[in-house]
């Protein structure tokens, strides 16, 4: 009986919504165990292969230029031929590419792979997302989408661990565990939720999606989280080696720092969905930032790793918040394109970050996780004048008449089944 309570919890009493959310939080905990067992190690790993600092940011950032190029036209497939077909795509995309690290490339072929697990990644986080705020009224969004981001980090808590056991020398065998954990992830994809025809074409256009000031400024908190992330992606497991970590410490940090971020999320989401989500956003933004900049700074792999554990708390409430936020500001027609545009707009951030971060952990360790610390500092500044007048709380009453539900679903395709209790 407790996960159906945590599940009507995150997405309310109507168990077609519950049984989405229940459906995509299998799947990203399932994709996310297989992405991340090699994610910690994979610069080490291209190292191994001959590849230079530089280059390594290269490859890691090409994930996230391919992201940029195609998650806008991902949220905008979502909403016009259904989420389910756009997750279901992401997910054999990423698999493919995974099993391609088997053999030796070279550094075109590596950037290639991972220019294509950055599609398949990028269509599934838009297209489950926008789900999310489709299927679940606005006033539990908050909870759902800390329901569905603490499933991930719950994956991400196991995966390290098995890269770490698994080590260097066994990495391929990750990978090909990682192609299968990404196929497996469609099967509650499928199972949760039912085809429907996509709508007929009709002479008229659909309808645009407005670029207002709240959802320039959510955004931006993708570009300030963005930044910290490109340069954790390129230069986290670098940093830690420098400190003399082991393999089985660098998989360790990306584990402590996912299962306060998981165990924290039920308490990120009530937060989102009763204080000032305003508010939230920008003090734990603010956080992470300053984490960022003290990491180059720590003396130990022990004192890296329980800060690492701190800032999850403050990455946990953040973009709950800014989730939340972003879908007051598109409607149920336009929720894929308003979250093509924050994860586009997030992940051209982390790909500069991750494409030039390497580069200047050559110069000095500490020039990549200050310049992004301060950078982002000052974008979080820009956040309060555009989110003026803004309402930061969202009740029943205020919305109870233009909260989508699940029944809304049919329209973009991605209906749960079954009938209403």
């Amino acid at each position: 009986m407790r996960p159906i309570r945590l599940l009507e919890g995150a997405a309310g009493p109507d168990p077609a919504a519950a049984r989405v959310v229940g459906a995509l939080i299998v799947a990203v905990f399932v994709q996310g165990v297989g992405a991340s067992a090699v994610l910690p190690l994979l610069p080490l790993f291209l190292r191994g292969h001959g590849t230079s600092d530089t280059l390594v940011g290269a490859v890691m950032g090409s994930f996230f230029v391919a992201g940029v190029l195609t998650q806008y036209a991902a949220g905008h497939l979502a909403d016009r031929i259904g989420h389910r077909r756009v997750i279901a795509t992401g997910l054999v995309l990423y698999a493919v590419a995974s099993l391609g690290y088997i053999g030796s490339v070279g550094d075109g072929g590596y950037v290639g792979l991972r220019s294509l697990q950055g599609v398949g990644a990028g269509a599934v986080q838009v297209a489950s997302l926008a789900l999310v705020g489709v299927v679940v009224p606005l006033e539990r969004r908050g909870r759902a989408f800390s329901a569905v981001f603490g499933a991930q980090l719950a994956g991400m808590a196991i995966g390290p661990l098995a890269g770490s056991v698994a080590g260097l020398a066994h990495l391929r065998w990750l990978f090909i565990a990682t192609a299968c954990a990404s196929l497996l992830a469609i099967i509650p994809v499928f199972a949760g939720t039912t085809p429907v025809s996509p709508p007929p074409v009709t002479p008229q256009r659909p309808p645009p999606l407005t670029i207002s000031r709240a959802l320039v400024g959510v955004a931006l908190v993708g570009v300030s989280g963005g930044l910290v992330t490109g340069v954790y992606e390129t230069c986290w497991s670098l940093l830690m080696n420098s400190r003399g970590a082991h393999p089985w410490q660098i998989g360790l940090s990306w584990t402590l720092f996912a299962i306060p971020f998981a165990a924290f999320s039920p308490t990120a989401g009530r937060l989102a969905d009763r204080l000032d989500r305003r508010k939230l956003v920008v003090v734990a933004l603010l956080a992470s930032s300053a984490f960022a900049a003290l990491y180059p700074f720590l003396p130990t792999v022990g004192w890296l790793m329980g800060l690492g554990v701190i800032e999850a708390i403050a990455v946990a409430v953040a973009f709950p918040a800014a989730q939340s936020m972003l879908t007051q500001t598109a409607t149920a027609e336009t929720l894929g394109r308003a979250q093509g545009l924050f994860t586009t707009a997030e992940t051209a951030a982390i790909a500069v970050a991750a494409g030039a971060s390497g580069a200047m952990f050559g110069i000095a360790r500490w020039v990549p996780f200050v310049v992004a610390s301060a950078v982002g500092g000052l974008i979080i500044g820009a956040l309060p004048p555009l989110w003026r007048g803004i309402p930061g709380r969202v009740t029943r009453d205020e919305h109870a008449s233009g909260s989508p539900g699940a029944a809304e679903v049919v329209i973009v395709g991605a209906a749960a089944p079954g009938p209403s209790r």
